[in-house]
């Protein structure tokens, strides 16, 4: 496969990449506007994170997109290419998306912190680790969107109630719970670091 062939085939995966993306700073945008901005919970703010909630799967579902990593590597027979082009790509792809994951609920814990909630910031980082794993899985293997909660809600509820029927489906959320919260827990502890260490060289510098 020549250079020309291989640069052709870039915006295939850039199509999906840059929609995938979108999808996951939406939760990002959301959570600067519902715990940074916000002056009330009004009924737009409620319904604000009702879309918080829904999107925020499609951050971490980011990370299943490595199975497009193997077949564009397996498309193609440059060393070269796929080591300055196709890898770097994905590490930006998946690095960008799954940081929208992580600032999306940093920004939510400093709310909670502020309202004197903060007991309950591990337990809401849980549950929402919790239902992106199961967004993941039906984004990932049922093939529904975020919209679907209110286009077909009867129907992401009766796949819900099927999956926890099946061993198999939960395995795969139980692992994804895992994957999630794992890689949560590592990158939220470099952002803090990243921040304390920010205030601290302003500090000193005034």
């Amino acid at each position: 496969m020549t250079w020309t062939n291989l640069w052709y085939l870039l915006p295939l995966s850039s199509r999906w990449m840059t929609w995938n993306l979108f999808l996951a700073l939406i939760p990002l945008v959301l959570s600067v506007w519902l715990f940074r901005t916000a002056k009330q919970r009004s009924v737009l703010w409620w319904m604000g994170l009702f879309w918080f909630v829904a999107f925020l799967p499609n951050a971490p579902y980011v990370l299943t997109d490595l199975i497009h990593l193997v077949f564009d590597i397996q498309s193609t027979d440059s060393l070269l290419f796929n080591t300055l082009v196709i890898i770097p790509k994905y590490v930006l792809f998946i690095g960008i998306g799954f940081e929208a994951y992580v600032l999306s609920l940093i920004n939510l814990g400093d709310y909670l912190k502020r309202q004197d909630l903060d007991p309950w910031v591990l337990q809401v980082e849980l549950l929402l680790h919790g239902l992106s794993a199961i967004g993941v899985y039906l984004g990932r293997i049922e093939r529904f969107n975020s919209w679907d909660l209110m286009t077909r809600p009867h129907h992401v509820v009766r796949s819900i109630a099927d999956t926890f029927l099946d061993p198999q489906p939960l395995l795969f959320m139980i692992l994804g719970f895992a994957v999630i919260a794992g890689l949560y827990w590592i990158i939220k502890q470099i952002n803090l670091a990243l921040l304390l260490r920010h205030q601290y060289m302003k500090t000193v510098k005034e």
